[in-house]
């Protein structure tokens, strides 16, 4: 079969949307502000048409990205009734690029990493603050709240679940583990691949993790502005996962930018490339991406049994696309 038949034949089917999902949602732009550490956090918030009680999914963007990230998902994710709130974190931001590269290394630091989970933090804090103070935000579901994010909003991702150190014991939970998250989804995943590739070394880092995880990355999703995240660090993460709730979807052509959610622009002075190949995949890729992630949060968050059964071979996958449960 020709390669744009194949394509065709994706694209038709990554479209074929679940029957919960809805025709719109309705977006908001806020800035919420944390007084304990003087920052404000801008959010796009995306919610239901439908007034009722519904789940919650966060996502926080890559390095450089804002809450525009995640666009496709987090429309596909409110159509299907879910409340979406794109975290922007502030000093990983867009404005890290008018500073060139020295810049954008200094905002893939240790301290970024910190601040990016105590936003999420904040905006678990403020949804319980909101959602018991009723109105429209009394519908959200506090018991089905779901974290994600793209790069370096999978590590963040990451951490939440409960990412372990280096260092720590084998098994154990990491320090910024947040028990309000049920589920998670972390587009990229990813470490360093100095903290080492040996199986007891990842299952080290992810062991602890022990709530449902989806990790989704694609066969160019490689090494990114000279850090040392690859494509066999990501697909450790899922390796290094506990069995029992988790899995792995990876793209065959699929690059980095695939799995920003948005549509791809590239940065001041051509600081980001994309794959060969990959723009000509990324229309199907985010389709299916997004109908797959979809039937996750269902299933995850809501028990949707059809979700659950669709999620055991999903439609749509072409050769040199792989899926895995566990």
């Amino acid at each position: 079969m020709r390669r744009r038949e194949l394509l065709g034949r994706l694209l038709a089917t990554a479209l074929a949307w679940p029957a919960r999902a809805r025709a719109a949602s309705i977006t908001d732009d806020e800035t919420w502000t944390d007084p304990a550490r003087r920052r404000e956090l801008p959010l796009r918030i995306r919610w239901p048409l439908e007034a009722e009680p519904c789940g919650v999914v966060l996502f926080s963007h890559g390095l450089g990205g804002s809450r525009g990230g995640g666009a496709f998902w987090g429309e596909a994710w409110a159509q299907a009734g879910f409340l979406v709130i794109h975290l922007q974190h502030p000093g990983s931001d867009i404005g890290i690029w008018s500073g060139g590269m020295a810049a954008v290394r200094r905002a893939a630091q240790l301290d970024q990493y910190v601040a990016r989970v105590a936003d999420v933090g904040l905006v678990l804090d403020e949804l319980a603050r909101r959602q018991a103070a009723g109105g429209r935000w009394g519908r959200a579901r506090l018991d089905a709240v779901g974290m994600s994010g793209h790069s370096f909003g999978a590590r963040t991702t990451q951490a939440l679940a409960g990412e372990a150190p280096l260092g720590a014991s084998a098994g154990s939970t990491g320090p910024l583990a947040d028990p309000r998250l049920r589920a998670f989804i972390a587009f990229s995943p990813g470490f360093s691949a100095r903290e080492g590739m040996r199986p007891q070394d990842v299952a080290q880092r992810f062991g602890g993790i022990r709530r449902p995880m989806l990790c989704i990355t694609g066969t160019k999703d490689g090494s990114v502005i000279g850090g040392d995240a690859n494509y066999e660090t990501r697909r450790a993460v899922y390796q290094g996962l506990p069995p029992g709730g988790k899995a792995e979807l990876v793209l065959a052509g699929a690059d980095h930018y695939t799995f920003g959610g948005q549509s791809f622009q590239t940065r001041p002075g051509g600081l980001i490339q994309r794959e060969p190949g990959a723009a000509e995949l990324a229309a199907a890729h985010q389709a299916l991406v997004a109908r797959i992630s979809t039937d996750w949060w269902l299933w995850r968050l809501l028990d949707d049994t059809q979700a659950k059964g669709r999620l055991l071979a999903p439609a749509g996958l072409l050769p040199g696309d792989s899926w895995l449960q566990d």
